[in-house]
């Protein structure tokens, strides 16, 4: 079930919320539990085969973290031995679905070399959501063996694995963000003025998914497909096709993240924020402190530090950057683009490092000026864009060839977006491309929009100012004329793109 569907928006979401409220009247524990069972089923709506691995998963990692928490009386070096099964198996299972064929497709490459048969592959249908339950329980593991768990209620672990805002898509959450949300009483009262601001930020994602996102991802796929048969393409149509899905994955992410935050706004739940406009970011280290928050958090806190961090010189520092964003880049997919992706990142990021310490070294106290700021955030992007290349293309030769037609070191076998697609309407591309730009680079993020315009309980006080009643009339109109703009355009569901890692 996508949240940009019918079935979503006017059946699921308004049961979940009469469901959640109306029983959380009786027991919270029962709420709870609904809310929990529902996301099961929002789960199996998607594939009804992987709900019991996703069920094992789950009862397992809850009875481990019970035996690795210093609480369960074992030995240290017991629970460390624990842990470390706990992990292997929950790593095990990943790769098994989700790597298992593409390690086993590259020996075989090189088996070939030698005239080996090659090994059958396992062709496993890699489970919806696997990669982000994984993560979570994984992380969840490491703090029971630190002690930082308190919260221990099967049924609320139960709704924080599953929690359906989160559970296809992220963010990859932590048990402290949301497990003692469970536990309070005020999670479970209905409140006017959160449940509005819940509402104005989904439809607000709503927009950018179907208004945005997916007009430039017919675009996008247009010339990537295009190239991945064989042409060359000309500059005009490959950075077209580069900025089309540059800004498709900035505002399909953005727009997921929003509505995440939306629905778990309006059941009385606060996300943590997993996205905080990064193409305004003027190096790659803040670019990678807006974009996929949680994921870069996870990833610096359970792999980066425990390599070492930055604690043993910079030559290390730097290795561990780079160890830290192959893999990253692998946990994106099983493929050789999403290494190079990871690869790009994290030269990117070495770099950042090195040309900090020596303006730290020259220029001390030199603040950078709104130009050199302006520059920076061009560049960031330039180099954003140009990583978005590999982690796109099906293959390293079709990236490539993005790349040629990109600084015109290919002759172009294709003159003009509208050659490869007659109906394809650039004009309409180029306006929705615009107004991306601008709302990337000039508006605040959605949830400070959402509040600026939803009133709070003290400006409704002060409805009685016709300025005020103005403004509270003049932004439900709005984001009224926004959903039913962004209504017109379901039917053609469009999956998110990060739901595919």
């Amino acid at each position: 079930m996508l949240f940009n569907s019918y079935e979503f928006i006017f059946l699921f979401l308004p049961a979940i919320l009469l469901g959640f409220y109306g029983l959380a009247g009786r027991s919270h524990t029962v709420a709870a539990g609904f809310l929990a069972l529902a996301s099961l089923f929002f789960y199996g709506w998607w594939s009804w085969q992987a709900l019991p691995l996703l069920l094992v998963s789950i009862v397992f990692n809850f009875a481990m973290g019970g035996r690795v928490a210093p609480s369960s009386g074992a030995s240290e070096r017991r629970r460390a031995g624990m842990l470390r099964a706990a992990l292997a198996v929950n790593l095990a299972v990943l790769g098994l679905f989700k790597y298992a064929d593409f390690f086993v497709g590259n020996a075989n490459s090189l088996l070939a070399q030698f005239g080996h048969a090659p090994w059958p592959l396992l062709h496993w249908v890699l489970p919806i959501g696997i990669s982000f339950y994984t993560f979570t329980q994984i992380a969840y593991l490491v703090d029971c063996a630190q002690g930082k768990v308190q919260e221990r209620r099967f049924v609320h672990y139960l709704l924080f694995v599953t929690y359906f805002p989160h559970l296809i898509a992220g963010p990859v959450l932590h048990h402290a963000q949301m497990m003692p949300q469970f536990a309070r009483d005020r999670t479970y009262h209905l409140g006017a003025q959160r449940l509005a601001l819940g509402l104005a930020i989904f439809v607000l994602g709503l927009s950018k998914k179907l208004l945005i996102a997916d007009p430039l991802g017919q675009a996008a796929d247009l010339v990537f497909d295009q190239v991945h048969a064989g042409l060359q393409p000309s500059p005009e149509i490959a950075w077209t096709g580069v900025l089309a899905y540059t800004f498709q994955i900035y505002f399909d992410f953005s727009g997921y993240s929003d509505m995440a935050v939306g629905i778990s706004a309006c059941l009385g739940v606060r996300l943590p924020q997993n996205f905080r406009s990064p193409y305004k970011a003027d190096s790659i280290i803040e670019f990678w402190r807006r974009w996929h928050i949680s994921l870069s958090t996870f990833l610096r806190d359970y792999l980066y530090i425990p390599l070492g961090g930055n604690r043993h010189g910079k030559t290390r520092r730097h290795v561990n950057l780079m160890l830290t964003m192959l893999l990253g880049g692998l946990w994106h997919g099983a493929a050789w683009t999403f290494v190079l992706w990871g690869a790009i990142h994290g030269s990117a990021l070495a770099i950042n490092h090195g040309w900090q310490s020596l303006r730290r070294r020259w220029w001390p106290t030199t603040a950078p000026s709104p130009a050199w700021r302006a520059v920076a955030v061009a560049l960031t992007f330039l180099v954003v864009a140009l990583a978005w290349v590999v982690f796109r293309a099906p293959d390293v030769a079709t990236a490539l060839a993005i790349y040629r037609g990109l600084f015109m070191l290919g002759d172009a076998q294709v003159l003009h977006l509208t050659e490869l697609s007659p109906s394809f309407k650039l004009h309409e591309l180029y306006r929705v491309l615009l107004a991306a730009m601008l709302i990337a680079w000039t508006l605040p993020r959605s949830t400070q929009w959402a509040a600026s315009m939803v009133p709070t309980p003290s400006r409704l006080r002060r409805l009685r100012c016709l300025g005020e009643r103005r403004a509270a009339v003049l932004g439900g109109l709005g984001f009224g004329l926004l959903l039913v703009w962004s209504v017109s355009r379901l039917g053609a569901h469009s999956a998110f793109l990060y739901f595919q890692f």
